[in-house]
């Protein structure tokens, strides 16, 4: 029979792993966002060790699913799978952060953990609204905290017993960048995988017929292309990989000197329709690059003109520019994630 202390032990249990588990989903969506290595290294810090403080509540949380077996089987099975799809996600992350990148039929393991990830979260939705555990002032004690201190501790801990490992072993996991990005052809551009994000596809493109449509001026790829200016920067792919490459073409500011007055940002679009909006302030860090190390940049990694973004992950590096629209609306007035 269940005590009014075991009942409670019981949904403080389920609190604090609903708590870490969103907790490890927002730090997730977090990570995909930030390209800077320092607060991407706090980020990524956080992520892994709310995963892996989830591992510390199974003891306590097998207890309160040996009560419930045989009371009822209406959530059971959405309860299992949830439990499988977490196993999954937690067990490719360690994989990933371990073992570095390799992909199996177009699916590396950072892809698993992301997608069983997204399918957590209907799951979790369901499963919270089925089971609603309140939180309570008694839950508020010095014992109760003195717990979630002790988890956290544990959390990082085991956090750090994965990176001690990746150390010792010398495993391929110790190379990885704060994003927790494998570096794969940095100044080798063949050797980058060709990847973009999940709703674009690889257009068939005329290379020397190419324009870009600036406001209401057009350059054409013959102009872009005989431009020295250059950067050297890193394309931290969201896929899991990164490399420092050379990059040649026009700097933004200088194709945007007849901005109107009232104009905030711009839109960089490329040939798919895929966009990502910039703030005007940022145009003297982007560059309208066609060459990469010395030499045009391939269909597959964005020629023949790409948006090189220093500082951004990936899916902020535009493919295919063919247009960059002018607006007097805020950079930020966009989702946070390409929906196209």
């Amino acid at each position: 029979m269940s005590t009014p202390s075991t009942l409670r032990a019981g949904r403080r249990t389920n609190l604090a792993l609903l708590a870490m588990l969103v907790s490890a989903l927002v730090t997730g969506l977090l990570g995909y966002a930030i390209g800077t290595p320092g607060t991407a290294r706090v980020v990524t810090i956080a992520h892994g060790a709310f995963g892996l403080g989830l591992l510390l509540l199974v003891p306590w949380k097998s207890v309160i699913v040996r009560r419930s077996i045989g009371r009822s089987t209406q959530h059971h099975t959405a309860s299992i799978l949830l439990g499988l799809l977490l196993l999954t996600s937690l067990a490719a992350g360690v994989l990933h952060a371990v073992g570095g990148y390799h992909s199996v039929l177009g699916f590396t393991a950072l892809t698993v953990h992301v997608a069983a990830a997204v399918l957590i979260v209907p799951l979790l939705v369901a499963h919270a609204r089925g089971r609603r555990q309140q939180l309570r002032r008694a839950d508020l004690t010095r014992r109760t905290v003195l717990r979630a201190g002790a988890l956290g501790v544990g959390s990082l801990a085991a956090y750090g017993t994965v990176e001690a490992a990746n150390a010792v072993l010398r495993l391929p996991g110790r190379h990885r960048r704060a994003t927790g990005s494998y570096e794969i052809g940095s100044g080798v551009p063949e050797q980058m995988p060709v990847t973009q994000w999940f709703t674009d596809r690889v257009p068939t493109v005329d290379r020397l017929g190419w324009q870009v449509e600036i406001g209401p001026r057009t350059v054409t790829y013959a102009d872009l292309s005989a431009s020295p200016d250059g950067v050297r920067a890193v394309l931290d792919c969201t896929g899991g990989w990164y490399a420092e490459q050379d990059w040649r073409g026009v700097r933004l500011d200088r194709l945007l000197t007849d901005a109107p007055a009232d104009t905030q940002s711009f839109d960089v679009v490329s040939v798919t329709g895929y966009r990502r909006r910039f703030a005007l302030a940022d145009a003297d860090r982007l560059l309208l690059a066609t060459h990469v190390a010395g030499s045009p940049l391939s269909g597959g990694h964005g020629g023949p003109v790409r948006l090189v973004a220093p500082g951004r992950r990936g899916y902020w590096w535009v493919k295919w520019v063919r247009r960059v629209e002018l607006t007097s609306r805020p950079a930020w007035l966009q989702p946070p994630f390409p929906l196209q």
